[in-house]
């Protein structure tokens, strides 16, 4: 591919062979014609076929890129290796489990036309989700914490669909799971963020990756990690005089 990409779709995956086909061509129907893009698959060791249909999609969709973890490290640092890997000043993102709808990008990048530069994250806001109802009030109450611990006006900040500038991000603090943060770091760094209503569906193949529990253990520890940093933050602009 020879045009340089103006967004890299950044998508994490671990045993989603059946959804990878699929979402790729909705993201080729959602953006072709519409902005140079590329795509940035990033396999955090599947055990499944998933790296296969990668393999053999990359012989016909040139967009494509494939990124794979030599050890399974976990969502946040696929994520985080896919941008490093963009090639784009603009990265969006999506879950991997095809909940996550491309053509909500278009929308995301028409917010960011409209924006003021200070904006750096658009984050997509599940007004109507499509899980199951244990998961839905499970993430309602973890929102209602994190928001009042955190004071980062997010709703929904698990959504996986993101639009966000690539240096901003890469200059966050990184540490595991810090894709569930990322509104509230993007604010402790002194950038603004917006939350944009998106679609949400139902998982069509495969199983998800996490259960309530464990990612409440793991939230608690992290919400007062994020708001250590939130709190121990100085951070100010600077400009060349």
């Amino acid at each position: 591919m020879s045009e340089q990409p103006q967004l890299s779709v950044v998508v994490p995956v671990y045993n989603e062979q059946d959804n990878v086909e699929p979402l790729i061509r909705e993201i080729l129907a959602a953006l072709r014609g519409k902005i140079p893009f590329e795509i940035v698959y990033v396999d955090d060791q599947s055990k499944d076929g998933t790296l296969a249909v990668l393999q053999r999609l990359k012989a016909e969709v040139p967009e494509l890129r494939v990124v794979r973890h030599l050890a399974n490290a976990g969502q946040s640092t696929a994520v985080r290796n896919g941008v490093k890997a963009a090639r784009a000043p603009w990265i969006a993102t999506l879950d991997g489990d095809a909940q996550n709808d491309p053509a909500d990008i278009p929308k995301l990048l028409a917010e960011r036309d409209k924006a003021d530069s200070d904006t750096r994250m658009f984050a997509g806001w599940r007004v109507n989700r499509q899980d199951t109802g244990s998961k839905r009030w499970a993430s309602k109450w973890a929102n209602a914490i994190r928001s009042r611990m955190l004071r980062d006006s997010t709703p929904d900040t698990g959504c996986g669909i993101k639009l966000f500038d690539r240096d901003a991000f890469l200059d966050l603090p990184y540490f595991d799971h810090m894709h569930r943060y990322l509104p509230a770091l993007m604010q402790r760094a002194g950038w603004k963020t917006i939350s944009v209503p998106v679609n949400h569906r139902h998982r069509a193949s495969g199983s998800s990756k996490y259960t309530n529990f464990g990612r409440a253990m793991v939230g608690v520890r992290d919400l007062r990690g994020v708001s250590w940093l939130i709190d121990r933050s100085r951070r100010t602009r600077t400009e060349e005089i």
